[in-house]
């Protein structure tokens, strides 16, 4: 018997309907031509306002006083906001990264308020934006097309950025001449950054210590309102080597400081508190900023009862140095002069540690002192390719895995912006670390700015446990000192009460109530 056909009862898919809207033509005739910025002339810079930001409160500050100090009219932006992210994702390209977002809305909302009160002609010759780009596989290299997308879109094409980039010193000049990237303008900055990373540092370990809440906040502010005043009245060295001789061999900034400690000496502290040490790493912008590009993570961390380890930008120009170096030392027997740029290199950096070196031991030896970059690569060799220079390179493996081998913390947290491909790369890198340690503690964050208790539960259950391993680690340094809490107390002395008493960290715990009863235990010897 014959088996009949299936019938198919299904109708066919009706025909495509063509296209009735064509594709959108292009809108220029030309080639693709990057964003030039118009002139900023020399006898504008006593009319026009200097719009900068990005870094934490206390390094714009004491830059913004850098900046005056050389006649320049300095006006500091306010951290990025959530309303900020938004317009940035709505002017300007939607895949890129969430520190370009809110940067990029940041300056549009900030204009745009501007522009209401004086007009936009107006804006356009009063202010310009100065900041710094970068390159490599980042959308931080694009920030000038975002930027020029977004001030388009709100009536402002004729507004004046210029870039700096992180790696090429200032070596472009800016047209014009308004803006000149001299011995004093880059001095200048390093020691306002140099400085405000020593305040940050004594203030983080400060903090999670004191007896009198908001005391260390309000001492602090008050530090960088003075060192403010300190950079804006400078005074006049000459633009090259004799502007280096005297940053490198005045007393000024070392006396500045042991101002600064003095002021922190009224600060009472209690460091017998069991608190996690919590090292922050990441993309810079992110792992610098306190604000909501990185949900507040600084000050969430301290209401959980943690010891925050913030991120130095001194460590990061430390960074850069090495790796001119890494490149340096690829052209010996290339390039007749590598060796030359080499040696130049290096000294560069032994004088930004010596510098950082110094200001430590003006606020007594306190704030931590720069990590090692040729020991920080040799710890991610195995991991990461030193030469890849996306985002912070071998950076942030390297420092997660100081800090667990060096004890300097019980957790990394590690700030990784949505859509940021370099740190993905860390990321994964880590996962092999991870998996040869298997105590590291380790949270890498993704951070979009609209997912912050997705983020920051994830933090919370890495923080957990850090607790009970700083928890754990003063209990075995009672256990081995063979003394209780209360008889601990009772050997602080007032001058140990201080927050500017120095406790040694020999490298034999991570937390500080652990490494001050090690301390209380010998006599405090």
């Amino acid at each position: 018997m014959k088996t009949l056909p299936m019938i198919d009862t299904v109708p066919p898919p009706p025909a495509q309907a063509r296209r009735v809207v064509d594709p959108p033509a292009r809108t220029a005739a030309g080639p693709y031509r990057a964003y030039k910025a118009a002139p900023f002339l020399r006898e504008e810079r006593e009319h026009t306002t200097l719009l900068c930001g990005g870094l934490h409160w206390r390094a714009e500050r004491l830059a913004q006083g850098a900046l005056e100090n050389l006649g320049y009219q300095v006006q500091i932006l306010p951290t990025a906001t959530r309303e900020d992210l938004l317009t940035g994702r709505e002017l300007a390209d939607i895949g890129q990264c969430s520190p370009t977002s809110f940067t990029t809305g940041n300056l549009v909302n900030v204009l745009r308020e501007k522009t209401h009160e004086l007009g936009a002609e107006a804006v356009s010759k009063r202010f310009i934006y100065f900041t710094f780009g970068s390159c490599g596989a980042c959308r931080f290299g694009q920030y000038h097309q975002s930027y020029e997308l977004a001030l388009r879109s709100v009536g402002l094409e004729s507004f004046r950025m210029f870039l700096c980039g992180q790696g090429d010193g200032g070596k472009e000049p800016v047209p014009g001449g308004g803006l000149e990237f001299d011995g004093p303008f880059s001095l200048g900055l390093v020691w306002a950054i140099v400085l405000s990373d020593v305040v940050q540092d004594f203030e983080y370990q400060t903090r999670p210590f004191e007896v009198k809440a908001g005391e260390t906040a309000r001492v602090a502010k008050e530090a960088v309102e003075y060192l403010y005043e300190v950079f804006r009245r400078m005074p006049d060295r000459g633009k090259t080597v004799g502007a280096l001789a005297w940053h490198l061999s005045t007393r000024y900034f070392t006396t500045a400081m042991r101002e600064v400690r003095r002021r922190f000496d009224a600060v009472e502290v209690d460091r017998l508190r069991v608190k996690p040490v919590v090292k922050l790493t990441g993309e810079f912008y992110v792992q610098t900023v306190e604000g909501a590009p990185n949900y507040n993570i600084h000050r969430w961390l301290e209401a959980e009862g943690a010891e925050v380890y913030p991120a130095a930008i001194s460590i990061w120009i430390d960074y850069l140095l090495r790796f001119a170096g890494q490149d340096a030392e690829d052209h010996i027997g290339i390039d007749r002069y590598a060796r030359l740029k080499l040696a130049g290199i290096h000294v560069g950096q032994g004088l930004l540690r010596w510098t950082y070196g110094r200001m430590r031991r003006a606020m007594g030896g306190v704030p931590h002192a720069l990590p090692d970059q040729y020991e920080l690569r040799r710890l991610a060799a195995p991991y990461f390719n030193s030469r890849l220079s996306g985002g912070e390179g071998d950076m942030l493996v390297g420092k997660a895995l100081w800090a667990h081998q060096q004890k300097k913390a019980h957790m990394i947290c590690e700030l990784s912006p949505y859509a940021c491909m370099p740190n993905t790369m860390s990321i994964g890198a880590m996962a092999a670390v991870t998996g040869k340690y298997p105590d590291l503690l380790y949270a890498p964050l993704e951070l979009k700015g609209d997912s912050e208790v997705h983020a920051l539960s994830r933090c919370q259950m890495i923080l957990t446990e850090a607790k009970k391993r700083a928890q754990r680690e003063y209990e075995a340094v009672l256990d081995l000192v063979g003394l209780t809490p209360e008889q601990l107390a009772s050997r602080v002395t007032p001058a140990m009460r201080r927050s500017t008493y120095k406790v040694p960290r020999p490298g034999a715990a991570a937390g500080t109530a652990a490494n001050f009863a090690l301390h209380l235990a010998v006599g405090g010897r």
